[in-house]
């Protein structure tokens, strides 16, 4: 089994979960260490726990209950790979979620439930400006909702709560350069990492991150069209963390390079021309 942490925060921690165990491997007994829902997205395998049986495959989520025995079986095909996201008590209490919902077992593929796992795998893999955090919340928030059986819908958002989303997007901006998580924007104007997540979306129209990665990427248009240090220092300098996170971020968003991006800014207008020409 290989295990990768690709986030760890106070309230939220992410896995990625590998298993090449096929048919000739004996199972044995694990146990859960806290609350987590995870995300199949490729192979099969059975899950026992509690005395059900299930049988898991690509779409499919495990959910974790903490104290909870379990065992993985592979009794048909021979590998898998999960997506797991691990909760804190204090955001299941964010959720509004009641731990019974994490003795469900395990979930068939949903369509609602899907299309977040793969947000999240997407987040995880870096292709999507959503951050890891908000995409594992969301999920998660979604399942709390299908498993109760009551869609919550966030309260309308009063005059000090829009002052509050407005004045995060001031701070995110003005904090854009250094690096800034979720948690620790959320503690800036006092609330819980998800009930932040929530509010600033609804009154913003994106997400945190979304919003913060926004930011880097106009402060470095500005530098690419005002100035000529090198691309490198303009994606340190605006808070990307190295530069090919940043070329693939800002190529994603201006449809050309930041290389490009500089030469149309100096009056190379074909380097647009020949990217609507390719739309056409």
């Amino acid at each position: 089994m290989l295990v990768t942490t690709v986030l760890a925060r106070e309230a939220i921690s992410v896995l990625d979960y590998r298993c090449s165990a096929g048919p000739a491997d004996a199972p044995f007994v694990e146990q859960h260490r806290g609350f987590s829902v995870s995300y199949v997205r490729k192979g099969s395998f059975g899950y026992r726990v509690r005395g059900e049986s299930f049988e898991l495959v690509a779409g499919s989520l495990l959910i974790g209950h903490p104290g909870d025995e379990y065992m993985c079986t592979h009794e048909h095909v021979r590998g898998d790979e999960c997506l797991s996201i691990h909760l804190a008590p204090p955001l299941l209490d964010a959720l509004g979620a009641r731990t019974e919902a994490f003795r469900t077992g395990g979930v068939p593929p949903l369509p609602e439930l899907m299309v977040l796992g793969e947000l999240a795998q997407a987040a995880a893999d870096g292709r999507s400006d959503i951050g890891v955090d908000e995409a594992g919340m969301l999920f998660a928030a979604r399942f709390v909702e299908v498993a109760s059986g009551r869609e919550q819908r966030p309260p309308e958002a009063l005059a000090r709560d829009r002052r509050r989303a407005v004045e995060a997007a001031i701070w995110l901006d003005e904090h854009a350069h250094e690096p800034v998580d979720l948690e620790g924007a959320a503690r800036e104007v006092g609330l819980s990492p998800f009930h932040f997540l929530r509010l600033f979306a609804r009154v913003v129209g994106v997400t945190p991150h979304q919003y913060l990665v926004r930011a880097r990427l106009r402060r470095a248009a500005r530098l690419l069209a005002d100035s000529a240090r090198s691309i490198t220092d303009i994606a340190l300098d605006v808070g990307f963390g190295d530069l090919s996170n940043f070329v693939r971020t800002f190529h994603r968003a201006a449809g050309v390079s930041p290389r490009g991006f500089r030469r149309a800014a100096r009056g190379d207008r074909k380097i647009f021309q020949d990217r609507l020409a390719c739309r056409s």
